[in-house]
């Protein structure tokens, strides 16, 4: 039941995830698809395609055992000497690759690609805060934003998930016991610093920033435009990976029903976003579908936009052109949470 739910919530959370960073996201040069490779027979693996294919990949892995973000790691073969690679967990990196390295050494028995695997797998591990959570990348910076914990682009829920496949897929089962269990203490772990750093407002949890520090698990700003918020976006794939777990806690159910009840209370009606002459602009409709700001104001529970000045705005008309265009304000990230979650409460009743 266990890996049905997770390949099912697999789904969900990368449907939301992709909704908050298919407009964020259009400046990348490519990035690794573990996707298209999931149903390759082993045959592919061993033959020349697949050869090929798994020696780009090793070549794109830094020393430190991560792999580059926004680089399509599968199609080329890197330039760059290994200690040269930055390696990251932002932006969906480092686990796909993990996952390919798995397969293929499932259908070749090519040490390569265990120990490639393996010390992805131990990145992960060494780069969790003792409170349970991950920075962006390892070892963190000493100020940036990057040292925060991550849910942006859905960068912790990615990690979860691999570490709990870790612990219950036979994909993995050439990870030795030792690391199977750090890999069940760190899942458990970081679900617990989710809970705890759902955000309450006068008492009441409600969801997550897409950044918390990493002491003191209060919300943190990212990028200037990216300031203290409620976020629509990444809250979504949080809670649709804690729908995924067996045997939720009281605690973690407390924290999706309050999850699930603050989207339904920030949903807004009437409205669409629509772009005109390459323009994006909000229209009344009062049929439209309910939509979710990217942002909501934390006191207030405003929606709010910015540019990258870091002004807050209360209207998307007055931000830029740039980043009024550039950046996924609006979405529907609500409709895979209230999906899910009827089933959840069937099941969790």
């Amino acid at each position: 039941m266990e890996k049905k739910r997770g390949l099912r919530t697999l789904w969900f959370v990368a449907a939301a995830i992709g909704l908050a960073t298919s407009v964020s996201s259009s400046g990348d040069t490519g990035h690794f698809n573990f996707n298209q490779f999931a149903q390759k027979p082993a045959e592919w693996f061993r033959g020349a395609e697949g050869s090929n294919v798994l020696a780009n990949v090793l070549s794109n892995q830094a020393t430190n055992g991560g792999w580059p973000k926004n680089v399509d790691t599968a199609a080329t073969p890197s330039t760059n000497a290994s200690d040269k690679i930055k390696g990251t967990f932002d932006n969906g990196a480092t686990t796909g690759e993990i996952r390919l390295m798995a397969l293929a050494f499932a259908a070749t028995s090519d040490a390569r690609y265990r120990d490639a695997a393996q010390r992805g797998i131990e990145l992960i591990l060494k780069a969790e805060y003792p409170t349970g959570g991950w920075p962006q990348s390892y070892p963190p910076p000493a100020k940036t934003y990057h040292r925060h914990i991550t849910f942006n682009d859905g960068a912790m829920v990615h990690l979860l998930e691999l570490l709990r496949e870790v612990t219950t897929s036979d994909r993995f089962a050439f990870v030795a016991q030792p690391q199977r269990d750090a890999a069940k203490a760190a899942f458990d772990r970081g679900v617990e610093c989710i809970v705890k750093c759902q955000v309450k407002v006068n008492g009441n949890p409600t969801v997550w920033c897409a950044q918390h520090d990493e002491i003191t698990l209060e919300p943190r700003p990212a990028r200037s435009y990216e300031l203290v918020s409620l976020s629509g976006g990444e809250s979504a794939g949080i809670l649709l990976f804690l729908m995924s777990l067996e045997k939720p806690s009281p605690e973690i159910a407390r924290a999706i029903r309050s999850g699930a009840a603050w989207y339904e209370s920030a949903k807004l009606t009437g409205i669409k976003v629509v772009t005109e002459n390459g323009d994006r602009k909000v229209v009344k409709d009062e049929k439209a579908p309910p939509l979710w700001a990217r942002f909501y104001e934390i006191e207030t529970g405003r929606p709010f936009f910015s540019d990258r000045d870091g002004v807050k705005k209360y209207d998307i008309a007055q931000i830029g052109h740039e980043r009024r265009n550039g950046y996924a304000w609006y979405g529907n990230w609500g409709e895979a949470v209230a999906k899910r979650y009827s089933g959840w409460m069937r099941e969790n009743p």
